[in-house]
């Protein structure tokens, strides 16, 4: 594999794809990842919540609301560090390209709009590696309701019901990823997201993000 002079200082790429829910990332990751692979590229991917030790206490919690802010941003958070310390580095260390679905900027989205202080959850992931690409999928929270109704439906913490915002579901969805996608448009310039119009088709966004990765595979250089 090409030699590259990453931003965290470990062999591999580091590839993050951010969004709400419904904006598409899950797709996205799925085409990346098959792209890589057809060129050789060793390929590790780490989708948000999905640690063996803490994904089921999250989704037990959940089920028996369980959860306040700080309870939710800790198991969170607990959860990361346990992918970053048995995952994500490892794969980073042997020079693998590992792919992101979210990464704490989704932390930092959801627990301010929770009520937390953005420095608090900040020092909670201050020891997180720094990403060499982060793709940020802009969509309207009018076109992701649409796609979460018709695919996963509105789940109770998603939809922001646990912050007390509106006790009718889709009021509550729509005020609450607006405020979500309010810190993330604060994130952007801040942390170098590369803004996708979430609204293009799957093959217009996949093809800008494999531009995008492809630049840095032929060349070894990050912008």
């Amino acid at each position: 594999m090409k030699k590259f002079k990453t931003k965290h200082g470990y062999e591999g790429l580091l590839i993050v794809i951010e969004g709400t829910d419904g904006s598409g990332k899950s797709t996205q990751l799925e085409l990346l990842k098959c792209s890589l692979q057809d060129q050789s590229y060793g390929v590790m991917v780490s989708e948000w919540k999905t640690s063996r030790l803490i994904a089921d206490v999250i989704d037990d919690a959940k089920e028996r609301n369980l959860l306040n802010a700080t309870t939710y941003s800790l198991l969170y958070a607990a959860d990361f560090a346990d992918r970053l310390e048995n995952q994500i580095i490892p794969a980073l260390k042997s020079g693998f390209i590992v792919l992101l679905d979210r990464y704490y900027y989704t932390a930092l989205a959801r627990d301010v709009v929770r009520g937390q202080n953005i420095e608090w959850v900040k020092n909670l992931y201050d020891y997180a590696p720094e990403p060499d690409l982060v793709f940020y999928l802009d969509m309207p929270v009018a076109v992701l309701l649409k796609r979460i109704i018709g695919t996963t439906g509105l789940d109770f913490y998603e939809s922001g019901r646990d912050v007390g915002f509106s006790t009718d579901f889709y009021k509550s969805f729509e005020i609450y990823q607006n405020k979500c996608l309010e810190q993330y448009e604060k994130m952007k310039k801040l942390y170098g997201f590369i803004n996708i119009d979430g609204t293009k088709t799957i093959p217009q966004i996949h093809k800008i993000m494999n531009k995008e990765v492809q630049k840095i595979l032929d060349t070894g250089i990050l912008n």
